[in-house]
């Protein structure tokens, strides 16, 4: 994406790193060189506003799930690996069911699903 104008930073480096702008990750000098190339490109600062959209609609809707409270300590840990150069094992991600997700929260509860469908058509068949 482009607007067509010579910029001191190209359209592709800012949608790069637009995130790090967003989340205020960036120092200070290249933000500034972000906000100017926003203010003088259209399709940069269209990008801009859509993705501050979402982060504020992820945040107002999944602001609120509790976080398990050993997740930080597993998390540094796993930083920790990782700077110092050690493998870091691969863990499957584990997510909470759907039907365990707390009424507010931003994802839609499903039913539980039935784990042997003979068993669902049985009751059904009963009732």
């Amino acid at each position: 994406m482009s607007c067509g104008n010579p910029h001191e930073i190209d359209c592709s480096e800012i949608l790069d790193h637009l995130y790090e702008f967003l989340d205020q990750e960036m120092p200070a000098g290249d933000r500034a060189k972000f906000e100017t190339h926003i203010d003088e490109c259209s399709p940069c600062l269209e990008k801009y506003g859509l993705e501050q959209a979402v982060k504020k609609l992820v945040k107002r809707c999944c602001g609120h799930d509790d976080v398990p409270t050993d997740l930080r300590s597993k998390v540094m840990g796993r930083i920790e690996l990782v700077r110092s150069g050690q493998a870091v094992p691969e863990k499957p991600v584990m997510e909470r069911r759907p039907a365990e997700r707390d009424p507010g929260s931003c994802g839609t509860a499903e039913a539980p699903r039935e784990a042997d469908s003979s068993a669902a058509a049985a009751r059904a068949d009963s009732a």
